[in-house]
């Protein structure tokens, strides 16, 4: 019973749970913003089949995203507490084989653990107002004029969240396969480096989603990147591609 063993169940059966609940979060983040969001657009804002699909199809969908993406946060910091020394390399002050493998699951986890607090600080707060109000007006109760702006801040968030997906997924997975092997001796100076330009990029985006540069209206060109699923995808794209050429220069 090898596969029950402390070992076992640590190395490989936290990194499975952690995957398993990591792609119901995940498929549920990327069914909101490419399949609901543009779905209900086309309904209107107060058209009766948009409630209906928000109180009976949404309210679910967002019971399992939200604790998928707990499940995610938790089983990762496990894995992290389970395996001995796992930061060893990156706290070391000279060149260490693990530095790549150290530096590029950092960023990963900095960027989940954003992920799972825009999901329940944003999303999860904004998304109940306009499920009470979907739930009210299908009552036959007035629609509550908080609701919209409630639901666009849900969506700059949801969005914001889809951007980092692509580089999160990049940098969990590079951990094992690419960056430990690739850039195994990199100095622990320049793993900081790039560990503090990521942080830098991320923490600007996140402001940006959240209105500090420009409010959450439509239209501030600041906010070009949330206004459309494609614009969310090319801007993933871009800060995916920054980030692994600061890796190549920095931990190469």
């Amino acid at each position: 019973m090898e596969l029950l063993s402390r070992a076992y169940l640590g190395t490989f059966g936290l990194r499975w749970l952690h995957i398993l609940v990591g792609i119901a979060w995940i498929g549920l983040l990327y069914y909101f913003n490419l399949v609901q969001v543009p779905g209900l657009a086309a309904y209107g804002d107060e058209g009766k089949a948009r409630n209906i699909t928000i109180d009976k199809v949404a309210r679910r969908a967002l019971w399992w995203f939200r604790w998928a993406s707990i499940a995610t946060l938790a089983t990762g910091i496990l894995i992290t507490g389970a395996i001995e020394n796992y930061y060893k390399d990156f706290m070391s002050d000279a060149s260490a084989s693990g530095i790549g493998h150290d530096v590029a699951i950092s960023v990963g986890m900095v960027l989940g653990i954003l992920m799972a607090a825009n999901v329940w600080m944003i999303i999860w707060k904004n998304q109940k107002v306009v499920l009470a109000n979907a739930a009210n007006v299908l009552g036959g109760g007035e629609a509550n004029a908080d609701a919209p702006t409630a639901g666009r801040k849900a969506l700059l968030a949801s969005r914001q969240n889809m951007i980092f997906s692509v580089s999160m997924l990049f940098f969990m997975v590079g951990s094992a396969h690419f960056y430990n092997a690739a850039f195994g001796a990199a100095t622990a100076n320049n793993a900081w480096t790039f560990f503090a330009i990521a942080i830098a990029l991320i923490t600007l985006l996140e402001l940006n989603a959240v209105g500090i540069f420009g409010g959450i209206k439509a239209g501030n060109k600041m906010l070009w990147m949330y206004e459309s699923h494609k614009n969310a995808l090319i801007t993933s794209g871009i800060l995916w591609l920054i980030l692994w050429i600061s890796s190549e220069v920095l931990l190469g």
